[in-house]
């Protein structure tokens, strides 16, 4: 047996594993990936891909609505079958892990189908029993819901895992957090006609969005009719036959068939050794690298929500590549966190790059702000109540747009195509130069004149 068994050993078969051990490979790295649960890891099995499925599902009910406006009659009630989506939910998930096998066969990586721990920095330990000798190792392993404070009767509570297996669609649901996840979900119940009451601790919900965006999207929520609690959390789930009475901090309680709790994720660094090797972790909790996603210990890296740098899934497929280009490839390369565009799914979807207002202000001198809202052209036949908002930051020394906030249908999609401008380096004269395509939602972006307000910081007193 050579002395190391492999070149590259991978912990876990996420996005930025499995791409990781992918590229490896290609440049005649021999890479082992193991996973203790299914390959395609948060993204694919419990997190980005089936929740938009459930996204799309639970905006046809609108759609249905809205067609009686543009001449359509639909001549039954349209009724909706839970057990239907999941299963097909279910199979797309299946076909896509099928997927992701492929393409780790066809690149020639091993799939060790069971939990690994490492022992030191060239060794790894499965469950099977099995040891394997490794050049490098890169941890993977993303990251796993936080269900917060131990409070009576936690053992009730789902989490978003959970959320995409149940059996029946719940009737009434209580979701705590303000995040992507809790939003989105909330959104997702609420458009298949659960009651939703969305409970968070905070002032308004999306923490770390523009305050404008975070406002809008919580008073269109509210339209339509989900209830946002802020300032508030869940201090006890207490069983009331087959149903839960949700206790909240200011004494009042709400019944539910189900509880959810989606007010965060941890690294997933637990029980895979990184305490025995000393691995240095920030005050976040994740894993601690540098920009080429190298670990205090020798010969092991860490890309993915596990270094909770920027968690979304392009993101780890990035830092992935990067890894295996830097290593393998001769390319040294470092991934650049700024300017990344996201999207949060919910209802009316929202589409960010770049700065919110509080930190462009803080950051520039002088910016100017443009912002517009407006009853989309659909709207006008169809009835429906719903705004588009859009929001520009500007450097004024420069001109050049450095946020762009964007609540409306498709947010996410053009926010892709914004993220390219924004991360050219674009100016507001560029966009005021390009061609509306009209008529579009998106043809504001390029038709704002306009400007809502200028801030100037105050200099500092000499």
């Amino acid at each position: 047996m050579a002395e190391n068994d492999v070149d590259l050993f991978v912990i876990g078969a996420g996005s930025g594993g499995v791409r990781a051990a992918r590229i490896a490979s290609s440049y005649g790295a021999r890479v082992m990936v193991a996973e203790e649960f299914r390959v395609g890891g948060t993204c694919v099995i419990r997190g980005c891909v089936p929740k938009k499925l459930l996204v799309y599902a639970s905006r046809f009910g609108h759609e249905f609505e809205d067609a009686a406006g543009f001449g359509w009659t639909v001549p039954e009630q349209p009724t909706f079958s839970w057990p239907t989506l999941i299963a097909n939910k279910d199979r797309e998930i299946a076909r896509l892990e099928a997927a992701y096998v492929a393409t780790l066969e066809r690149w020639k990586v091993q799939i060790a189908r069971a939990r690994a721990v490492i022992e030191d920095e060239h060794t790894v330990r499965l469950s099977t029993g099995a040891r394997v000798r490794a050049e490098t190792i890169l941890i993977a392993t993303g990251g796993w819901p936080h269900m917060g404070p131990k409070i009576p009767g936690l053992e009730h509570v789902i989490s978003s895992n959970e959320a995409l297996h149940l059996a029946e669609l719940p009737k009434r649901i209580v979701v705590q957090g303000g995040g992507y996840i809790a939003v989105e979900f909330a959104c997702i119940f609420a458009g298949l006609g659960s009651k939703v009451t969305l409970v968070y601790r905070g002032e308004n919900i999306l923490r770390g969005f523009d305050d404008d965006i975070r406002e809008h999207l919580r008073l269109e929520m509210q339209a339509r009719g989900i209830k946002v609690l802020c300032g508030h959390t869940v201090d006890a789930v207490e069983k009331a036959g087959d149903d839960y009475a949700v206790m909240l901090s200011d004494g009042s309680a709400i019944a539910a068939d189900k509880v959810m709790f989606a007010i965060g994720r941890r690294p997933n660094v637990m029980g895979i050794g990184c305490e025995a090797l000393k691995m240095e972790c920030h005050e976040h909790g994740g894993i601690q690298v540098d920009e080429y996603s190298r670990t205090s210990v020798p010969n092991i890296y860490a890309v993915g929500d596990v270094t909770n740098r920027v968690n979304l899934t392009p993101v780890a497929i990035r830092e992935g590549h990067a890894f295996a280009d830097t290593l393998y490839g001769g390319k040294p390369t470092k991934v650049d966190h700024v300017n990344v565009p996201t999207a949060v799914f919910s209802e009316p979807e929202l589409g960010v790059i770049g700065l919110t207002e509080a930190q462009a202000r803080a950051q520039f001198d002088t910016i100017d702000i443009y912002k517009t809202s407006f009853r989309p052209m659909k709207a006008t036949l169809s009835g429906r109540a719903g705004r588009v908002f859009m929001k520009l930051l500007v450097d004024a020394a420069s001109d050049k747009v450095v946020g762009c906030h964007i609540a409306g249908p498709d947010a996410g999609e053009m926010i892709q195509l914004i993220g390219i401008a924004v991360k050219m380096g674009a100016t507001k004269t560029d966009f005021d130069a390009t061609m509306a395509v009209h008529p579009t939602m998106a043809e504001e972006l390029v038709t704002m004149r306009d400007k809502a307000a200028s801030y100037t910081r105050a200099k500092a007193a000499e």
